[in-house]
């Protein structure tokens, strides 16, 4: 008797994560350069660290309410209050990916569609799955803005939401704010959600990046969190803002999944927002401008404006971005294809997330395989 009976069709729709096939590569290589992993190249603040040992050992490990514990929502709502001049419902999740998760189950029923701007985080089409809805992506691959006339030839009666990502991941591209209001018009014209994964809003290096709250704040659900900002993404602390009747059904779903963020993270992340990283993000500022002009004129991409990602096109020689992946693993540079964020496969991701002499190292490497 074969198990694989036990296993439900809509998960085994769903690949395995082209990034994480790229880290199990990267175990059989002797010392790669990589420039694939989405983690923060920076330590921990020494306060925030303390501040979590210091929950540990005060015996501040059990259960806290679902909402999170008071002192970090009551900080999140400052913030946003002082940030957008916004005072929605707040809830702390597990990371901006439990997040996704419980606004996915809690706003969308089977068969609802959710528009996903293409290139996309991995995980976006799959939670959309997960949750019974149905990915609809709308392709920005050659110019990486956003028009409303795609999102709106996209619209059907099934469709139910918007999920954008700016600064974005995999291409680092930071939306402009007349590009936000037009879809948040059109969101509005529709009836639709407007769902803004906002992770990187803090490494946004030519300014403040606009978002859909400063247009639609009553149909926006911001997810946020502090893993890329102070290099905690192990620590899965983030959280969701907007409407008070959508936030108390995610709580719900949060009630019945992950329960709580974890306790001791939840008091450090506190101290967290109140520790100044103004020194990180002008250093990851300055790995943009190296990077960029270390393989301009080599490659063809957008120039990031936050984030610590290089979404660039494959060299017109090679065939796929995947073939040039594959090119650049035999010297020994490991990099993740772009078909693991879009249905395209004509991108590779860098992360410059990497100290700056092995950025330089790895684009000494890459100019030349540019031909």
């Amino acid at each position: 008797m074969s198990a694989e009976k036990f296993v439900s069709e809509r998960i085994k729709n769903i690949g395995a994560s082209g990034i994480r096939k790229i880290f199990d590569l990267a175990a059989t290589m002797t010392d790669p350069i990589d420039l694939s992993m989405g983690q923060p190249d920076f330590k921990v603040p020494d306060a925030v660290k303390n501040a979590a040992i210091d929950a540990i050992r005060n015996d501040k490990n059990g259960y806290t309410v679902t909402y999170g514990i008071p002192a970090l929502r009551e900080r999140i709502s400052a913030m946003l209050r002082e940030k957008r001049d916004w005072s929605p419902e707040t809830i702390v999740t597990s990371g901006v990916s439990g997040g996704l998760v419980i606004t996915m189950m809690a706003c969308l029923n089977p068969g609802d569609e959710a528009l996903i701007v293409d290139p996309y985080f991995v995980s976006y089409k799959h939670i959309v799955t997960l949750a019974g809805g149905t990915p609809v992506t709308v392709d920005i691959n050659d110019d990486f803005t956003l028009k409303r006339e795609a999102f709106e030839a996209a619209i059907t009666p099934r469709t139910k939401l918007i999920l954008l990502n700016s600064p974005s991941n995999p291409a680092g591209v930071v939306f402009s704010a007349a590009e936000i209001q037009s879809i948040c018009e059109l969101a509005r014209e529709r009836d639709l959600l407007i769902v803004s994964d906002e992770i990187y809003e803090t490494l946004s290096f030519d300014g403040p990046a606009a978002s859909p709250v400063q247009y639609a704040p009553e149909r926006t659900v911001l997810l946020g969190g502090f893993g890329k900002s102070h290099a905690i993404t192990g620590w899965r602390m983030g959280y969701a803002a907007g409407p008070a009747p959508v936030i108390r059904e995610m709580a719900k779903v949060q009630q019945f999944t992950f329960v709580c963020g974890p306790h001791p993270a939840q008091i450090a992340t506190v101290v967290a927002l109140d520790t100044d990283m103004s020194e990180q993000v002008e250093a990851y500022r300055i790995k943009r401008d190296l990077i960029v002009s270390e393989l301009a004129g080599s490659f063809e991409f957008a120039k990031p404006a936050g984030g610590f990602f290089l979404f660039c096109k494959a060299p017109p020689q090679f065939e796929t971005g995947t073939a040039f992946v594959e090119e650049a693993i035999k010297h020994n540079i490991l990099m993740v294809p772009g078909s693991a964020f879009s249905e395209r496969d004509t991108h590779f991701r860098i992360s410059y997330a990497v100290p700056n002499e092995t950025l330089k190292r790895a684009c000494e490497i890459l100019r030349p395989l540019a031909g």
